[in-house]
């Protein structure tokens, strides 16, 4: 970590500088600037941009000259094939990955090989070994390795946490959730490197990651029982491509008793960019003596401005995720639980590195790593029902739809079965 000095400081480094980083990073970076982290064990800790690594460098530029009209220090600019190895050359002591997901593990690995803490986007990364690895080096050397999935810290998705950890809500039984994006998302901003990709795997994990994180609490343990899944193509590629415009999963859940609990999560990019919601998000959930409902455009504001909206301003934004502000006492502020989950990062790290006698680290680290809504080893379930996912629309885009992923089978952790095939496909041979 940095060398002793007051107030200690986390140097940052930042791979990936696409719409992620624009409206959580960045805004957290930039309020770091005027604000330390501060809890009493730690005091106040500095955290700075030290270097970003991307493909061209030409979003990377954008914020530069941003950081030289305000008087700021400038981070590293790092391009083209050695950006990684010029990143993790500058002397960073953390790496935030949010690239597109088939680039998490390599990324993220050369990081804890380099002794790096790692945050890394959702998906965490695309199969269960690379799970594995991730989690076997983070063991290693010694440090954080974390996934963001900003959608725990939504207030309604807490609440309803707390519900069914207070025994409100009673033993659920089935869901549905939905998450559908404009067609802007896969033809504008993603058209780089979505080819053969699917919005399930993109954005349903965040609805996997709750469900499975929130529903653990009950007092009746369960298991994750069986993936499937289909989906619809024609509009991002071609009708028999391996490109999906949407997909509609489904996993299960086995209770002890034999109850079994279903969720089913729809996901889409080619909603029309003109609809009200923009991004549109809903969940229902049925328990044993409950209803939970949410819906993410009946909680909040809408808003139309001549010439500004849909585009710049949204008919029906969403301020809980992240929103700026002119506070009432006349300071600008960008806030929401989008930017709080990056800054608890790094509140964990400041709480590792400095949060009490250098003897006592690996007592903390364990403390912080037990806190599983963000540590890869708590990620198991929601990798092996992406890899379900991938596996299933894989066989569908070759002509074999219809299969079914069943998760420790006697055969295997993972365990693929196609209609009319006698010989399942081991995915994964261990326990999930």
């Amino acid at each position: 970590m940095a060398p002793s000095q007051s107030p200690p400081t986390i140097r940052a480094g930042m791979v990936g500088l696409g719409m992620i980083f624009e409206e959580t990073y960045w805004p957290f970076f930039q309020q770091a600037l005027d604000e330390p982290l501060y809890t009493r064990k730690t005091g106040p800790v500095e955290v700075e941009l030290t270097a970003m690594a991307s493909r061209t460098g030409s979003r990377a530029s954008a914020y530069l000259r941003q950081r030289a009209e305000q008087g700021r220090p400038a981070p590293l600019n790092c391009t083209g094939p050695s950006a990684m190895s010029a990143l993790l050359g500058s002397g960073v002591d953390v790496v935030c990955i949010a690239t597109p997901d088939d680039r998490h593990f390599d990324l993220a690995r050369l990081a804890l090989l380099a002794g790096k803490h790692v945050l890394i986007e959702k998906p965490s990364v695309l199969r269960l070994d690379q799970l594995d690895e991730l989690t076997r080096l983070a063991g290693e050397k010694n440090v954080l390795a974390r996934v963001v999935y900003h959608k725990l810290g939504d207030p309604d998705h807490k609440k309803l946490r707390t519900h069914v950890h207070d025994d409100v809500l009673r033993h659920v039984n089935n869901g549905y959730c939905s998450l559908l994006e404009p067609k802007s998302i896969s033809g504008q901003q993603f058209a780089e490197w979505i080819t053969g990709r699917n919005p399930g795997t993109y954005v349903a994990v965040h609805y996997i990651k709750l469900i499975d994180f929130t529903f653990s609490l009950a007092s009746m343990p369960w298991k994750l029982k069986q993936i499937t899944a289909t989906g619809q193509r024609g509009l991002v590629g071609p009708a028999l491509g391996p490109t999906w415009d949407s997909v509609q999963m489904q996993m299960t859940y086995a209770y002890p008793d034999g109850r079994e609990a279903a969720f089913d999560i729809h996901t889409s990019w080619v909603t029309p960019d003109n609809f009200p919601g923009y991004v549109e998000q809903e969940v229902q959930f049925r328990f044993d003596n409950g209803v939970w409902n949410a819906h993410q455009r009946k909680r909040g504001v809408e808003v139309t401005v001549e010439d500004r909206s849909p585009g710049e301003l949204k008919y029906t934004p969403n301020h809980h995720y992240n929103g700026k502000f002119l506070e009432p006492w006349n300071e600008r502020s960008q806030r929401g639980y989008g930017v709080e989950i990056i800054e608890r990062f790094f509140s964990e790290v400041a709480q590792v590195e400095f949060g009490g006698p250098a003897d006592q680290r690996a007592d903390r680290l364990e403390a912080i790593r037990a806190t599983d809504y963000a540590d890869v080893g708590g990620d198991r379930n929601t990798v092996a029902a992406v890899q379900a996912l991938e596996a299933i629309l894989a066989r569908h885009a070759a002509g074999q739809p219809g299969c079914v992923v069943r998760v420790n089978d006697p055969a295997g952790g993972l365990v693929l079965l196609a209609p009319g095939v006698a010989t399942p496909e081991v995915l994964y041979p261990g326990c999930v």
